[in-house]
């Protein structure tokens, strides 16, 4: 929580204030009970005073509006600071987020990171809050309420004294109870909020496979699961209540006892006595709200650390002391030296001892089954991860060598899910160049075989649903690859881009990029062998293996893999 204490600086004096404000209020509650005494004794018992009772009167009145106006400030100052707090926090970890490397991203879990986002900051803006305004507030009024029972009667102040400190050791063993049973909570939540996230993004495979029955009852399992930890949580701390009235009633029984005892020797007054009623009672009261903050503080020191764990992600790709920007507008050669790759300590290797080379200008085409690696090699030549072993070159530099901004620029990645963002259609495609115009727009479109998009949708300021919902799956392809298109890139990789694309269009969307001015060198990755059997190369991957390198004929006759791939597609087509 220390680190994220920063995020105050910003609301020094909101922070200072709604305390200070707070404890204006609380001086304001401790003297109604001495009112309320001077009242009884001067007023009603004195034979009926009325000038002083309306005195007494008038004066709870201003006490108690005064009181109303410190509190409502104190409330102001603290959701301030609080609401001020958390904004910059939040905006900070979204940041943060967005530099986070791929291989930290892959380790934290999607889920994990929106539940950062939204459940734990909310948790922790609450316990500002709630700390801002009751920290000092509940035990300056507990202490100041046994300083008032001591100048009222010192006989009387010791079973204040005994009370506060049963109440304190009650609540200090449910605190100590309950609060694992809260992070135990807040960890299976976490659980539950993963199997939700899971099951809306697969419903479509869930209904497919009429799977509903089964994904509800394990969802159901866990749920109870959950219930059934924040009912046991619940019980624990619904001791705190009960407990707390029968201490306090007890006292109270013990203080009217005493307190008649001692009006009818003459040492007490019954305004007296009523005033020490009061100070017992506004102890109850603050008591718990005290272990409220407790439990809320607890909460808030867990999401605390939970969000630390966060910032503490790797973000980024470490470069070279001096890096270097790449040469853009035109292709660059590609060689990969004996590489291998895991995605965590301890893993299998996603690939294994891969070597090849092309060069500037040329198409790569990488084919294999499901699993093979293709994706993952792909995803080390912008340098989303590192290497575990051997060396990514493009232009003859390692690509640790280069500024990562600077390559990912000269780089054009179309990803196997094609991702469109809620807005327009050129507000989406500007991404790959915020500078180009409509012309450079529309090229790209017409390179990527996608003007029929464009017309269908009303032109380039046509909208765009999240996800690209309103489009169709070869729409939304096309789409992406002119995105690609639009930066000019040095690179370009479509990882499996022409998927749900007809055989027409893919064979037409080939022929446009290789007659593309500039020249990119192209790597397409497909598990088609008609997407790449006209590439420069060819490369036949197996279990994260290189099992066979050349053009499409000299993998046919020595290439097995290939050949299966190729045969089994081929007499389909036929057939």
């Amino acid at each position: 929580m220390r680190k994220l204490l920063k995020y105050l600086k910003k609301y020094r004096i909101e922070s200072a204030l709604a305390p200070l404000f707070k404890m204006l209020e609380a001086v304001f509650e401790l003297i109604v009970p001495l009112v309320v005494a001077s009242m009884i004794d001067n007023g009603i018992g004195n034979g009926g005073n009325g000038t002083h009772i309306l005195k007494c009167f008038a004066l709870m009145i201003v006490l108690g509006v005064v009181g109303l106006v410190a509190a409502c400030t104190a409330q102001f100052f603290a959701a301030k600071a609080a609401t001020g707090f958390s904004k910059d926090l939040r905006s900070d970890l979204f940041r943060h987020i967005l530099s986070l490397n791929f291989r930290s991203i892959d380790n934290a879990g999607t889920s994990t990171l929106i539940t950062r986002m939204t459940a734990d900051v909310n948790t922790v803006q609450n316990g500002v809050n709630m700390f801002l305004r009751l920290f000092l507030r509940s035990p300056f009024i507990v202490t100041g309420a046994m300083v008032m029972a001591f100048f009222i009667d010192v006989k009387s102040a010791l079973i204040f004294v005994a009370v506060i400190a049963v109440l304190s050791l009650t609540v200090a063993l449910i605190m100590s109870s309950n609060i694992p049973l809260l992070k135990k909570v807040q960890s299976k939540l976490d659980d539950v909020l993963n199997l939700t996230r899971e099951t809306l993004q697969g419903v479509r495979v869930i209904r497919a496979f009429a799977y509903e029955e089964k994904q509800y009852e394990e969802f159901r399992g866990s749920n109870d699961e959950l219930s059934g930890m924040q009912l046991k949580a619940g019980r624990v701390s619904g001791l705190l209540n009960p407990l707390t009235y029968v201490i306090i009633n007890l006292g109270i029984a013990v203080l009217v006892m005493t307190g008649s005892d001692r009006v009818y020797n003459g040492i007490l007054t019954t305004g007296q006595v009523v005033a020490l009623y009061n100070y017992m009672s506004q102890i109850l009261v603050e008591l718990i709200k005290f272990a409220g903050l407790i439990v809320t503080v607890n909460k808030t020191l867990a999401s605390a650390n939970r969000i630390t764990d966060v910032f503490g992600y790797e973000t980024g790709m470490k470069c070279s002391d001096d890096p270097v920007s790449v040469q853009k507008g035109k292709g660059a050669s590609i060689e990969f030296k004996n590489v291998s790759m895991t995605y965590y300590e301890g893993a299998d290797e996603a690939l294994s001892d891969i070597s090849f080379r092309i060069e500037a200008g040329q198409t790569l085409g990488i084919i294999g089954g499901t699993g093979s690696g293709k994706t993952t090699l792909s995803n080390l030549i912008p340098r989303f991860y590192d290497v575990t072993s051997g060396e990514v070159l493009i232009d003859e530099r390692n690509v640790k060598e280069y500024d990562v901004k600077s390559l990912r620029e000269n780089v054009g990645i179309v990803m196997q899910k094609a991702a469109l963002f809620a807005g327009t259609i050129k507000e989406n495609l500007l991404w790959g160049n915020e500078g180009a115009g409509d012309d450079e727009i529309l090229s790209a479109v017409d390179a990527a075989v996608a003007k029929d998009v464009i017309d269908s949708k009303g032109g380039l300021d046509a909208r765009i649903e999240a996800g690209g919902k309103n489009l169709s799956g070869g729409q939304r392809q096309r789409l992406t690859i002119a995105r690609a298109l639009v930066r000019h890139p040095g690179i370009l990789i479509l990882d499996d881009a022409s998927s749900a694309l007809d055989y027409v269009t893919d064979l037409k969307l080939r022929t446009n990029i290789k007659e593309l001015s500039y020249s990119p060198t192209v790597v397409i990755i497909s598990q088609r062998t008609a997407s790449v059997q006209h590439a420069d190369r060819i490369l036949v991957l197996e279990d994260g293996e290189g099992v066979g390198f050349g053009t499409h004929e000299e993998l046919l006759k020595n290439c097995g893999v290939y050949k299966e791939i190729y045969d089994s597609q081929y007499k389909k087509e036929v057939g």
